[in-house]
């Protein structure tokens, strides 16, 4: 009779101790690939402030050292269950490289938020421009943030919304529209003869000041009358309420958000776009964009930028939203930016 060996279960401190071993190796690793990452980066930065390099290759190779810290950071994740110990270590790596990376505007501006909130209107206008506003490393590293899916997706957003909102102008005749969180309002630069055109009334609302005298100061330039766009400080948060929303602003025949709906928390986000829809008059369009967690890696704004208060949301979570805010599945059609990074959909008031 042969004997086996008994398997004595780990107690609760032992698996404790076990983890802790495990993380303080992940760890060690971890600031090891910093290092190197930096290392590489410096070397790069030599190479470029002597002269005499190929952008492109330079470009490539700043590409290459991201991106192999990305996935190490990637990694990380994985192997490490405890959130807090992800969100200190992200913290710790921006720290430990911010002398370096925050020689790109780009970088810098995602890392700081000079507006006091992420994904400010100058940052997505950084993005709308699509070029590199800094020298040396910073200009590769300005290129590589310009270059990220979401960066595509931000360009996309804005054209795909342009042309929706085209649509929707050309068949009507004296429209309401109302923009929440409008920020720079790029998309109404596009479509200025059709706002003319319809006799389109547009309300733009934001909490940032500067936003709104932003977008005021370019649609000053446009041949619009001063009735055609109005811009109000407005807490958006606010139309949570059908009473008040409806008091204030009036039924509505077109209303659109971009990217504001993506940082709402899940109960916030049902109720706002329950109340939203119930403002439309009859035949009216709710235009709703979110950014598509499955099709674009997170560490880069996660680890790289400090832009995190996005909701990872997939498709699956866009419609289980949208049927608890009680807009019927029958009133919806979906379609995507050129990139293929953000979801539209366009409810329909019966």
């Amino acid at each position: 009779m042969s004997k086996e060996r008994l398997q004595v279960p780990e107690s609760e401190q032992q698996v404790l101790w076990r983890v802790a071993e495990e993380q303080e190796h992940y760890t060690l690793v971890f600031g090891q690939a910093i290092e190197h990452f930096l290392d590489g980066m410096r070397d790069i930065e030599r190479r470029i402030v002597n002269g005499g390099e190929d952008p492109d290759q330079i470009f490539e190779e700043v590409s290459g050292q991201i991106d192999g810290m990305l996935r190490v950071c990637a990694q990380f994740e994985q192997e490490t269950a405890d959130e807090t110990i992800v969100k200190s270590t992200r913290s710790y790596f921006r720290k430990r490289t911010h002398a370096l990376l925050s020689k790109s505007y780009a970088v810098n501006r995602c890392r700081t938020w000079p507006q006091g909130h992420q994904g400010d209107f100058m940052t997505l206008e950084t993005a709308y421009r699509e070029a590199p506003l800094s020298d040396g490393i910073g200009y590769f590293l300005d290129k590589y943030v310009l270059n990220l899916p979401l960066a595509h997706g931000v360009r996309g957003r804005i054209e795909m919304l342009a042309e929706l909102l085209r649509q929707e102008l050309t068949a009507r005749k004296a429209p309401r529209v109302l923009d929440i969180a409008c920020g720079s309002c790029r998309e109404l630069q596009d479509i200025v003869p059709e706002i003319r055109s319809s006799d389109a009334r547009f309300t733009c609302i934001d909490l940032d000041n500067d936003a709104l005298n932003f977008a005021m100061d370019r649609l000053s330039h446009a041949e619009l009358r001063p009735d055609q766009v109005t811009f109000i400080n407005y807490n958006a948060l606010r139309l949570f309420d059908h009473d008040i929303a409806t008091a204030e602003f009036g039924l509505q025949d077109v209303i659109y958000s971009v990217g504001f709906f993506d940082y709402l928390p899940d109960d916030f986000l049902v109720r706002l776009l329950n109340a939203l829809y119930g403002l439309l008059n009859q035949g009216g369009k709710l235009i709703m964009a979110f950014k598509d967690a499955g099709r674009y890696p997170s560490q880069a704004y996660h680890w790289l930028l400090d832009w995190d208060g996005f909701r990872q949301r997939r498709t699956a979570d866009f419609e289980r939203l949208l049927k608890q805010a009680d807009i019927p599945a029958e009133a919806l059609t979906a379609t995507r930016d050129r990139s293929g990074t953000i979801l539209f959909y366009t409810a329909a008031k019966a």
